[in-house]
């Protein structure tokens, strides 16, 4: 076979109210390439409870956000969501994002961008969710949550809910410019010259 064919879903608008389409798309990508690992990033966890049931027997991770985040001892995902996430049979990883840390101490400080302020940067050119896809196989993969090197289904989204998801190759931080987008399958294009015809 020297050629694949598949379908990108591009929504005219970015934000939550794609996160149903969007987890149904990405299941059913996920059964047809019959793929084991899934992330979903979620803030305050209403994205991972509804993918978590949905998911049910593959190999789940729910990303948070890291404590602090927001504020000083504040965590963004609710009791509720963090335990109907896990009882459904996923689990959660919540830890320092990959592209912020100690540089986005030093942004602060310093008023400077830093390394990883630019690896993000580059990457929202994609749009928001492909930056956080990313971002958020590293973190598993660091956290050995996932296997490196094995491909994976990445939702996540604008701010709240979910409007991205792909495949790619996840790799562990160290190796960063080995990770590889596989596929997109859905994801927002409000620029879209076809949303614009009338």
């Amino acid at each position: 076979m020297s050629e694949l064919t598949s379908n990108t879903v591009y929504f005219k608008e970015a934000g939550k109210m794609n996160t149903a389409r969007t987890l149904e798309l990405a299941l059913d990508r996920a059964r047809t390439l019959n793929l084991r690992q899934v992330l979903v990033a979620s803030t305050n966890g209403d994205t991972g409870a509804m993918a978590a049931p949905m998911f049910k027997g593959f190999e789940l991770v729910v990303v948070s956000h890291s404590t602090g985040f927001r504020g000083p001892n504040t965590q963004e995902l609710t009791d509720a969501n963090r335990s109907a996430i896990l009882e459904a049979g996923a689990k959660i990883l919540t830890c320092q994002h990959a592209f912020s840390g100690v540089a986005r101490a030093v942004r602060k400080k310093m008023n400077t961008y830093q390394l990883e302020d630019y690896i993000a940067f580059t990457l929202r050119m994609f749009g928001q969710g492909m930056k956080v896809a990313a971002e958020m196989a590293l973190m598993a993969a660091d956290a050995g949550m996932l296997r490196a090197g094995e491909p994976t289904l990445c939702v996540a989204g604008t701010v709240y809910g979910a409007d991205t998801a792909v495949v790619l190759s996840p790799v562990n931080s160290d190796n960063f410019f080995e990770l590889q987008f596989l596929e997109i399958i859905c994801l927002p294009a409000p620029g879209h010259p076809l949303f614009s015809r009338r």
